[in-house]
């Protein structure tokens, strides 16, 4: 590993680790000042019960002294604390729970968008302006433009509702093919129109002619050159999207009602759970810095002329 790349990472690193903080830092104190509290909603809840509650979460210090304690339990201990409704359970083992469905949900369906968009927009930039070509464009805008509740929501009532072929409930094997269908209609049609514009800029290119001029066979210009050179804005998408469909989507694991950590998320919201808030928000940004950075050092395997600042 060469100096320039080692202090590249050193770099991407500390400026991750901000990041993180900074997240952090935010979500505490947003999530501190909107008004009401976690045991409002607590049936027959007394003054009493409620203080002595926040007294035995904390809650009842100042809240720049609850963040100092936050800080220092994640940093040393690496602890979420335990979850204010969820009781007995601590917020690491609901997120690690989660991780485990939104994790195997989320692979496979990001995996399966980008085999399937790659060649799709392979294809289509080879047939440009041909029927396949239009037909292909159609469908994935089609897919882009239409939000994933309404798809989630239309493949449910079709397949699971009207057709009886596939179970309503994501909580098991089986009903995970909808919501991983669902996850991944979107990023693979972004992936087809974003392989096809690539592809066909490349296509275009000088070094393109004049391996056609030397006689290079079709196949070898396709797979040697234009499409490996074409990945590039795809590797850059590719990275958060991973992370973005590993937690879970929000709406596609209530649509179906998956027990993932995006649903886990949602919950957590609607119940004012703040170490449970604080958990899987630490949980999405780190993945999404980390997916960040592994696009960017990719940049350099797929295309070594990049140079890394």
């Amino acid at each position: 590993m060469n100096s320039k790349l080692l202090w590249y990472i050193i770099k991407r690193l500390l400026l991750a680790v901000a990041t993180v903080w900074l997240v952090i830092t935010v979500t505490f104190f947003v999530t501190r000042a909107v008004p009401g509290g976690p045991f409002l909603s607590e049936k027959a809840t007394t003054e009493a019960v409620t203080a002595a509650l926040e007294a035995k979460y904390g809650l009842d210090k100042p809240v720049f002294q609850q963040y100092l304690t936050y800080l220092k339990d994640i940093i040393t201990e690496l602890d979420f604390g335990p979850s204010l409704k969820q009781r007995g359970r601590e917020v690491i083992d609901i997120i690690g729970d989660g991780l485990k469905t939104s994790a195997k949900l989320g692979v496979i369906a990001a995996f399966s968008a980008l085999a399937v968009g790659v060649v799709l927009g392979a294809v289509a930039a080879l047939r440009r302006n041909k029927i396949i070509d239009k037909v292909i464009m159609v469908i994935t805008t089609a897919f882009v433009s239409m939000p994933s509740f309404i798809m989630g929501s239309l493949l449910l009532v079709v397949f699971a509702v009207k057709l009886h072929m596939l179970p309503a409930n994501g909580s098991t094997a089986e009903g995970l093919i909808l919501p991983i269908i669902t996850l991944s209609l979107y990023p693979m049609a972004y992936i087809t129109r974003l392989t096809r514009s690539s592809m066909l800029d490349v296509l275009g290119q000088d070094y393109i002619r004049t391996a056609k001029a030397k006689g290079v066979s079709g196949p070898r210009i396709i797979f040697g050159h234009a499409l490996k050179n074409s990945l590039i804005p795809v590797i850059t998408y590719f990275g958060p999207m991973l992370a973005y469909i590993i937690t879970g989507s929000l709406v596609v694991e209530q649509v179906f009602a998956v027990p993932g950590i995006g649903r886990a998320f949602v919950n957590s919201i609607t119940n004012r759970d703040y170490p449970l808030i604080m958990g899987t928000t630490i949980v999405l940004a780190t993945l999404i810095v980390v997916m960040n950075l592994i696009s960017d050092l990719l940049y350099k395997v797929v295309d070594p002329r990049i140079n890394l600042e």
